[in-house]
Order: C-alpha cells, then structure tokens, then sequence
C-alpha cells in the first residue's frame, strides 16, 4: 500500500497578499475555521501539523492563534507530518536561509565561507529537517511552481494534473503515487 510520511501543502502564498482585501477576508475566515476541524481530525488521525510561513506578520492575530493551537496539540503525533505553507514565499525562505548563513559568518559560527554548502543552506530552510519532496502535484492545469519551494523541489517528479485540488479523488493520489514508483523503479 501507499504510505505518505510527509505532506506538504501551499495554502496560502505571499503573493496571494496581493489579492482584494475581500477575498483576503474570506480566505482568513475559513483558514480560522478549518483550524478548529483540522486539528480535530489530526489529532484522531495522529498527524503532526506544521505551519510554514516566511511572512508571519502579515497573518491576521486570530489565523495565527488557531494555527499555533493547531501545531502545539498535534506535535505529539506520529503517523504524518503535514506542512502548511501559509504566507509562505519561497524566494523569502531562501533569503531568509541566506540571511542567517550571513549571520553565522559574522557571529564567528562559520570561520571560512569555503565552508557553506548546499547543506548548510538546506538546514537554514524552514522545511529542515524533512527531506526533499519525491512527488510534486500541481493542480488546475498550471504547469509553474509558484514560488513554492524551489530549493527543495530540484530532484522532485513532477504532476500535472488538469483537475482544481477538490476535486482530485484518492483514486487520483494513488495514481500519481503509483506512477511515480513504476517510473522510480525503471530507473533504478
């Protein structure tokens, strides 16, 4: 059978700020409802949740505090991890990864700049310590990754599915899944 260890999900990009403030509103509203109900069913299922966000300050006081409820009373969980990306930016992530390395150099942590390498940015990223993705899904018939997580997607197989993400199935994931490790499996 199938088993997913890890999951990650764009929920919310940081160019998504740049939408009205009406649809800002109401996709607030429904990340504060969808918190209550995630955390529930994480918490029957045992999933461990994560939220992943390079612009916090822009997440409205109340989507904040459900999400910290949320990853406070699911990290005991052990059966997934699921990565929220809300206001999340992977250009910032990796800036934000640079930052600190330029940090680290000046604070006598890193002595030789010979010494970073791409591990030493991989740790700076806020996905460590999960590893790489294996699988991408890309609904809706775009075929860009928008922004999201461009270090960590370098070795990733790609899908492109022409379905919006509610309507794809479970018959759907364990397609790609599947396809996935015959293509796998021819390689190796």
């Amino acid at each position: 059978a199938e088993q997913v260890q890890i999951l990650t999900v764009y929920a919310f990009s940081t160019e998504n700020w740049n939408r009205s403030k009406v649809e800002i509103s109401a996709l607030m509203k429904i990340f504060c409802k969808y918190c209550d109900e995630l955390r529930e069913e994480a918490l029957d299922m045992g999933i461990c949740l994560k939220v992943i966000s390079t612009e916090t300050e822009k997440i409205p006081s109340d989507v904040a505090a459900g999400m910290k409820k949320m990853v406070e009373e699911t990290q005991h969980c052990t059966k997934l991890i699921m990565n929220i990306c809300l206001s999340y930016g992977s250009r910032g992530e990796i800036v934000n990864a640079c930052q600190q390395i330029a940090n680290d150099v000046q604070n006598g942590v890193i002595i030789d700049t010979n010494e970073i390498s791409e591990s030493t940015i991989a740790n700076k990223l806020l996905t460590y310590p999960c590893p790489d993705p294996d699988i991408v899904i890309r609904t809706s018939g775009e075929y860009r990754l928008s922004n999201f997580l461009l270090w960590q997607l370098a070795y990733s197989e790609m899908f492109f599915l022409d379905k919006k993400w509610p309507e794809l199935t479970k018959g759907d994931l364990i397609h790609v899944i599947r396809s996935y490790a015959k293509e796998r499996k021819r390689r190796l």
